[in-house]
């Protein structure tokens, strides 16, 4: 029988990344702010849209 190769040839033969590698470097945004965010920019076109009468019609 053929013996089974050990190692990570296939995800690097494969184009995967090892994502954890980078994790030192990157930008962490909470979930939380990014909601928060979401909110209110909705809000804020809401608000806009109603003051240039575009909302409601």
């Amino acid at each position: 029988m053929a013996k089974k190769k050990e190692g990570s040839g296939l995800m690097s033969s494969a184009g995967l990344m090892r994502y954890y590698d980078s994790e030192e470097t990157a930008v962490l945004i909470e979930p939380e702010m990014v909601v928060s965010i979401a909110v209110v920019a909705g809000i804020l076109i809401l608000i806009l849209n109603a003051y240039y009468g575009i909302w409601p019609k």
